[in-house]
């Protein structure tokens, strides 16, 4: 279980990579915070009491000497990225200068005064084992990477089928990418036949989907960006044309994870249909963008994906597709619809020509589609106040 009080850690002091700090004399739980400390491979300074205090060890050669085994000061409460406290430490770390990025850490799901502790000390989450061990991971892999703030992530999906969210996913990273920024595409759909082919890289080298089939725990987000395929300056994981292959939740929320851990933007371009693995995609989306025709049945199948969707997603807009049946605009498919508007996809004269000839939607600096996707993500980067 873990419950958000505040705010995201501060980024390691001069962009420097560092593990957490770790306040706890309770020797099960050190045992369970340094095995999820390697499961995220950093390699944390382990204190008893708030810094300036006696008797502390660092990572597991701290664990392997025991107690007694004294390392040099490494920076200590104020410099370290993460702090993990122990319960039962709370009470000595009292009186510690307040910080963002301290995590209070239990075992007792019904203890309710475990709350007030987090207040006195200042504690932005509160976390219970077993239960929040991937979270706990995650973060752990952040701060350990040293990426600073995590991927603005972009979710597309149609109204309707044919309504060329593909289209406008691919646009949306190949103008990231064109604009200098670390760009991923993502295929979240194992029945479209695979975005590397829209892009013209079906051949290309890298990794597939099936091949992170079997991802449980932390995946390396330096590594998953290494193993895809190259295309247009930007990376894209998409599907093989073998056999279809299920990814578990896990595995799907081990590799967005990593992904946004990457920084930059993370394009991701979803199924209709919504099952555990789309759930685990959505929860960590940023914006979602639900492409309609501007037809009266497409607003009515797009009403019914926005009821799904929402259900995961707060932050989803509509971006409407002309033509434009009689009686309908933009705004009118935003009200019908009770969302708000991301804008009008323009129609792009050329764009199917371009695309059987292996030009990807949006490589057209000057075209409409282009000049949409650039709009959006200046809009967009603005109000993340530069996420990226």
């Amino acid at each position: 279980m873990s419950e958000t009080i505040t705010h995201d850690p501060p980024p390691a002091p001069g962009g420097r990579q560092s593990g957490p700090l770790i306040v706890t004399e309770d020797t099960e739980l050190l045992d369970d915070l340094l095995r999820l400390c390697a499961a995220a491979g950093a390699t944390p300074e382990v204190r008893h009491s708030v810094p300036g205090a006696a008797g502390y060890r660092a990572g597991a050669a701290g664990a392997a000497a025991g107690p007694s085994a004294a390392y040099p000061q490494r920076g200590g409460w104020d410099a370290a990225p993460l702090v993990l406290v122990g319960d039962d430490a709370a009470r000595r770390v009292r009186g510690a200068l307040r910080r963002r990025g301290v995590v209070l850490v239990g075992r007792d799901q019904d203890d309710p005064g475990v709350w007030q502790r987090a207040v006195e000390i200042g504690a932005d989450h509160v976390l219970m084992l077993p239960d929040g061990e991937q979270w706990l991971v995650d973060r752990i892999a952040d701060v350990t990477e040293g990426v600073g703030r995590p991927a603005l992530t972009v979710g597309v999906i149609g109204g309707r089928g044919g309504a060329g969210a593909s289209t406008l996913a691919c646009a949306l990273a190949v103008t990231s990418a064109r604009e200098g920024k670390r760009s991923l595409l993502v295929d979240a759909d194992p029945l479209g036949g695979g975005l590397d082919v829209l892009l013209g890289g079906e051949t290309a080298d890298g990794l597939r989907w099936p091949a992170f089939a079997a991802s449980r725990g932390r995946v390396g987000g330096g590594a998953l960006e290494a193993s895809l395929p190259e295309l247009h300056s930007l990376r894209v994981l998409s599907w093989d044309r073998g056999d279809c292959v299920a990814v578990p939740p896990p595995a799907v929320r081990a590799v967005l994870a990593a992904a946004r851990r990457r920084g930059g933007t993370v394009v991701v371009d979803l199924p209709r249909r919504i099952d555990d693995g789309v759930a685990e995609v959505l929860s960590q989306l940023d914006v979602g963008l639900l492409v309609v025709p501007a037809e009266l049945r497409a607003v009515a199948a797009a009403g019914r994906v926005a009821t799904a969707v929402g259900m995961v997603l707060r932050d989803l807009r509509v971006a409407v597709r002309g033509p434009y049946a009689s009686g309908l605009d933009d705004r009118e498919v935003a009200r019908l619809l009770g969302l708000p508007l991301a804008g009008e996809v323009p129609v792009e004269s050329g764009l199917l020509r371009a695309t059987e000839s292996r030009r990807p939607p949006g490589t057209s600096v000057r075209g409409p589609l282009a000049r949409f996707c650039r709009e959006f993500w200046e809009r967009a980067l603005t109000e993340t106040d530069g996420v990226v």
